[in-house]
């Protein structure tokens, strides 16, 4: 299940803090929850290790006309791991690679079903599913609080019929970080835009041996905009509450799913917090909810914990 999947996991992640911690410098007054977001980059010789695990569950979504349907529990369990150095004597350039793993359950399975890691292809698919070689920047010198992320994600996972494992196709990614400090260091707003290129092939070109539902958008570009608002009640702890309005817009990709230029769009509320244990260790737990959603669109909840590493 779950619950033991992550108690091993989180078991190792102490073990590794402890031996982080050891090595650490000493950091700045600022804890690092608080200084190194994701606007901010690592220093020469310095590791940001994340880890972090989401579970999106659904049982509704938009049909073809926007309305919400009601369907069988499908459940998307996705842990991203990124491990990133710095690489530059000035602190603006990063480099890393992102590794993602999946476990999706269909047919009205329970949430906690993905924890069993299967692979049926009729009511589950569990894999490495994405592998993404990506480097981080500070463009202008003056403005250390703005970064951008360029990653290549590769689709790693078998090609063949059965359930939804990913979105089958290279893709460009390409984020932009800012955030902003104010009100004596207790608050800080974090904005974040993505554009992300699917180089994806349409569903209906696949083959008889290849999973044509992992192509369901075909060429597209994903646009996510994202705001995070953080309070601090102490230097080693915060809470936030966060808004994404994201988009999928087809470029000329004739979909199975949604006819021409198969596009989305949807709106997510959620909050959540942070807490670091050690100078290097930190833990955070978030909620998210799908509150409007157009063509074919999921209306589901995510629950998320992550751990991080900075040494």
């Amino acid at each position: 299940m779950i619950m033991n999947i992550t108690k091993h996991v989180l078991a190792g992640l102490v073990c590794i803090a402890a031996i982080a911690n050891g090595i650490a410098q000493e950091g700045e007054t600022r804890s690092n929850i608080q200084t190194f977001t994701p606007s901010k980059l690592l220093k020469k010789g310095q590791w940001d290790i994340k880890i972090f695990n989401s579970l999106y569950t659904q049982t509704s979504r938009t049909d073809e006309n926007s309305e919400k349907v009601d369907i069988p529990r499908e459940n998307f369990f996705t842990s991203t791991n990124e491990f990133f150095t710095g690489v530059s004597e000035t602190s603006r350039v990063n480099v890393g690679l992102i590794i993602q793993v999946r476990s999706n359950t269909f047919g009205g399975r329970s949430a906690l079903s993905v924890g069993k890691l299967e692979n049926d292809r009729q009511t589950s698919r569990f894999g490495v599913s994405q592998i993404a070689p990506s480097v981080r920047i500070q463009p202008f010198k003056n403005i250390g609080n703005f970064s951008v992320t360029s990653s290549l994600f590769i689709p790693v996972f078998e090609d063949a019929p059965g359930g939804f494992l990913d979105q089958r196709s290279f893709a460009w990614d390409n984020k932009f970080f800012y955030d902003k400090t104010f009100g004596g260091n207790k608050w800080q707003l974090f904005t974040e835009i993505d554009l992300k290129y699917n180089f994806g092939e349409n569903s209906a070109e696949a083959s008889a041996d290849e999973n044509s539902g992992e192509r369901f958008a075909g060429k597209s570009l994903f646009v996510p905009l994202s705001a995070f608002l953080s309070y601090f009640p102490s230097s080693k702890s915060t809470v936030f509450v966060n808004a994404q309005q994201a988009f999928l817009i087809g470029l000329d990709n004739p979909s199975s799913v949604g006819g021409e230029n198969f596009s989305q769009r949807f709106t997510q509320l959620g909050f959540g917090g942070k807490y670091q244990i050690t100078k290097v260790f930190n833990l955070e737990a978030s909620y998210g909810n799908i509150v409007a959603g157009n063509n074919f669109q999921g209306l589901g909840q995510t629950f998320s914990l992550g751990a991080r590493f900075l040494f």
